[in-house]
Parts: C-alpha cells; sequence; structure tokens
C-alpha cells in the first residue's frame, strides 16, 4: 500500500506536522527510533506505524522528522530503499541548517525535496510553514504538499538561503512568545490575578494582538502607539520594556538562532 503521509521520527515537531496532516489525509504511517512513541501517535491519529524503511518504500510525501546531526545515518539506513523505489516520491525535510543539496548527498540521489520551516503550532491549525521545493519537484507535487499541509496554518514559500533567518523568526518564536506570556500572567499573579485567570488573559491579549497585525496590516508600532493613550498607564508599562532593553533582547535571540542555524549546517 502506498500511503500520502509517511513521516521518520515522531517528535515535538514531527508529531505537530502528523496532527495537521491527519486533517487532510488518513493515508499516513509513522516511525521513530522508540517504536512505542510512533505506534501511541499512530493510533491516536488514525495512521499506520512502521519501520524507517517500511515508510521509506511506501510513502508519497516522506516527511524526515529526525534532529540535523541524526539526519545522515538515517538516510544512509533508507539508501537502498530509495533507490529502488519505481513510483514517484518527495522527501521534505525538516531539519534546521541542512540544505536540500545536502540532503540530496545524503540520501544518495538528485531526489525531488521540499525543504520546510514549521513551527509547532501547526499541530493547532495556527502554525507557519517555510517552504522552498527543488528545481525537480513538480507543480502537481507542490499542490500536493500545500493540500497536504492545509490544515497546518499559514504557508510560505521562502527562498532557501533565507530559510536559516526564517527560522529563527518563526520555528523559534513561540518560544519567545511563550516567554513573554508566561511573565506577563507572572505580573498579573504579583498584583492579585488567579494563576489561570492571569495565563487566560495574557494567551488571549498575544492571540488578538497577533490576529491585529495581520488583519489591519497596519505596522506593530502605529498599533502599539494606539493603545498608549497620553499619560496612560500602558505607555508606562512600554517606557519600563525599554529601560529593560526587552527590544533589543529579542532582536538578539532571534540573531542567536539564526547563527545557531547556519551552523548546524557545516
Amino acid at each position: 500500500m502506498e500511503y500520502t503521509f509517511g513521516l521518520i521520527g515522531s517528535g515535538n515537531m514531527g508529531g505537530a506536522i502528523a496532527h495537521a496532516v491527519s486533517q487532510t489525509t488518513k493515508t499516513g504511517i509513522l516511525a521513530d527510533h522508540d517504536p512505542q512513541r510512533a505506534q501511541a501517535l499512530a493510533g491516536e491519529l488514525g495512521f499506520a506505524h512502521g519501520t524507517n524503511q517500511v515508510v521509506a518504500q511506501s510513502s508519497q510525501y516522506l516527511f524526515l522528522g529526525v534532529k540535523p546531526h541524526l539526519m545522515e545515518g538515517m538516510l544512509q539506513d533508507i539508501r537502498p530503499v530509495l533507490a529502488a523505489r519505481k513510483e514517484p516520491f518527495v522527501l521534505v525535510t525538516m531539519a534546521a541548517g541542512l540544505a536540500i543539496q545536502q540532503i540530496r548527498q545524503m540520501a544518495g540521489g538528485d531526489y525531488p525535496v521540499i525543504r520546510i520551516m514549521p513551527n509547532t503550532p501547526v499541530a493547532v491549525g495556527q502554525g507557519v510553514v517555510l517552504y522552498h521545493a527543488s528545481e525537480n519537484v513538480s507543480q502537481a507535487q507542490v499542490e500536493g504538499f500545500l493540500q497536504l499541509m492545509g490544515k497546518a496554518g499559514g504557508l510560505y514559500p521562502l527562498e532557501e538561503s533565507l530559510m536559516d533567518v526564517g527560522a529563527a523568526v518563526s520555528g523559534c518564536g513561540p518560544a519567545y512568545a511563550y516567554l513573554v506570556l508566561d511573565a506577563m500572567a507572572d505580573g498579573g499573579v504579583a498584583c492579585g490575578l488567579a494563576r489561570g485567570d492571569a495565563v487566560k488573559f495574557a494567551a488571549q491579549t498575544l492571540l488578538g494582538a497577533a490576529q491585529m497585525v495581520l488583519e489591519t496590516g497596519k505596522h506593530p508600532d502605529q498599533l502599539k502607539n494606539e493603545v498608549c493613550s497620553p499619560g496612560g498607564s500602558t505607555i508606562q508599562g512600554v517606557r519600563t520594556l525599554e529601560q529593560r532593553a526587552v527590544r533589543a533582547a529579542v532582536m538578539d535571540a532571534v540573531i542567536a538562532a539564526c547563527e545557531k542555524n547556519a551552523a548546524l549546517g557545516k
């Protein structure tokens, strides 16, 4: 049987992708170095499970969800399977720092490859998936990939040369947002809010603020100014954030993540 979706590596990011894809297809198969983890996730999503070789042999879109430093060893193990395949297939890599050409070299052939940089909110349909297809991925294959990932969130084409920085913003970004969210909630608790309420209020606030940017098209600075009334409490909070160099710290976090992504491919 050929599966539309196959995944090798069912950890946090791979699992998030599997959750999103399960809403568009039920012909999927999962594998992991921990077979019990793949089996449990497959049972939850209605997918099959098997070995890396079985997944590599039978998947139309073969998602590679292993860590960058494990990619070469995993691909070497499935090289003979890929070489023996007769039906068209696409490798979909989500490994930070590894270029399409590196994936091809590790896999042992000039296979069609789509490189993606997703983030974990794809599991709830609110993610970002940056993607770049190699020159031998057909238009039909790209369209099939976009349909497969249609419930993941926003899908954005990006030049491969910008993947490292794109991942530093969107791939790593949820962690930055969670830090800010947790800090906002802690501040609320310090002033008397119940923890559950504080977390809920902070989460909904960040969600709404992000939606305002996307739907209005206004610059974030303009939206910030619209919240800051003259002599009000918000501008005092913003002043405190600027004194603590929060803006510079977030910029430095993105730059540090981008540099690390680039280093992973060397």
